[in-house]
């Protein structure tokens, strides 16, 4: 029998964001699949309003911290800003452990849409036209026909500039809607894209990185969107949402999303896991939409289900990541506690 002590992991799940219930489940979902047998597991959780629980007990900062020090990896299952924006890559870097995922550069660059279109754009990949505006700039309400000198014609999509899951985005059709939409977005953030609506098929990939830096690339993933090709958190989350897996690709087009893919993992300085989302026009260009360091991480979700179709089951892709944290790196600002 094996002496090894267990490899402590804090599953952090939760957040005080629009998309706190899909941490829920993604914590959860991760915490009960890590084996047992390898890893003793601590659960920490973010309220809505920014409190902690330990292991469903309400606790200070402080006492979440502590739990935080003394673990070998931390495991932060949050998605959206105040999580995967490089916050808690940041609290673990000040504590000195292990973190599962991007550190906190990349999530910071990643969770900004707008800087990410800017290092795509200079990475030689094509994005939707756009243009960003603060709250300055929408008071009083942007005119529609400046907009559209920018932007080009309708339909449009609003977004708040660091969100997820599809919340505070709407598709703007015609000039009367565009008040409410900007409404809703800035309703989540300070900062607003509106990009020109891209005409195709979504795509989806996701990209895992090895504890031997080797970067493994899963199988495309069609998102079936309805008949407004609109994919909304609705939609999301519903159970109503509809995937091809693997999406049927011409092999010109698989191989231009692959390099995507793997260009802006690289270019943003991502580390452990990435979905990268695409569009692919009529014609075969391939547009990035946006690219998540922390996508959801249920059983069910996409990422998980790109790698079960390549053979890489649930409890082994969370093991693997446990374990990618855990290596020496000599990358600044990536894993400060990993050889301590």
């Amino acid at each position: 029998m094996s002496t090894t002590a267990p490899v402590r992991v804090v599953v952090i799940g939760g957040g005080a964001n629009s998309e706190h219930e899909v941490g829920l489940a993604s914590a959860a979902s991760v915490a009960a699949a890590l084996d047992p047998t390898r890893y003793e597991v601590a659960r920490l959780t973010i309220d809505r309003e920014g409190g902690w629980l330990s292991d469903d007990a309400a606790c200070t900062f402080p006492e979440a911290a502590a739990v935080i020090a003394a673990a070998d990896v931390v495991f932060p299952a949050v998605h959206g800003p105040d999580g995967e924006d490089g916050s808690l890559a940041a609290l673990a870097a000040l504590a000195g452990v292990p973190v599962v995922g991007s550190p906190v550069g990349a999530g910071a660059l990643a969770m900004d849409k707008w800087a990410t279109k800017l290092v795509a754009q200079a990475s030689g990949v094509a994005v939707a036209p756009g243009t960003l505006l603060t709250r300055v700039d929408a008071t009083p309400a942007p005119d529609a026909d400046v907009l559209r000198s920018a932007v080009g014609p309708m339909p449009w999509i609003v977004k708040p500039v660091a969100g997820g899951s599809s919340f505070g985005v709407s598709r703007v059709d015609a000039p009367g809607q565009l008040d409410a939409a900007l409404a809703e977005a800035f309703a989540l953030d300070d900062r607003v894209l509106v990009e020109r609506l891209v005409t195709g098929r979504e795509v989806d990939v996701a990209v895992l990185e090895r504890a031997t830096g080797e970067l493994v690339v899963g199988p495309p993933l069609e998102v079936l969107n309805d008949v407004d090709g609109f994919f909304d958190a609705g939609t999301k989350y519903d159970g109503s949402a509809r995937f091809v897996l693997p999406a049927p690709l011409e092999p010109a087009v698989a191989e231009r999303i692959d390099t995507v893919a793997r260009t802006l993992f690289a270019r943003l300085g991502c580390a452990g896991l990435a979905r990268v989302d695409c569009f692919v026009s009529p014609e075969g260009e391939v547009v990035l939409n946006e690219v998540n360091t922390m996508p959801g991480l249920t059983a069910q979700s996409q990422l998980p289900k790109m790698f079960a179709a390549v053979g890489i089951d649930y409890p082994e892709l969370l093991s693997g990541l446990v374990e990618t944290a855990r290596r020496p790196s000599t990358r600044s600002g990536t894993r400060v506690g990993a050889a301590r």
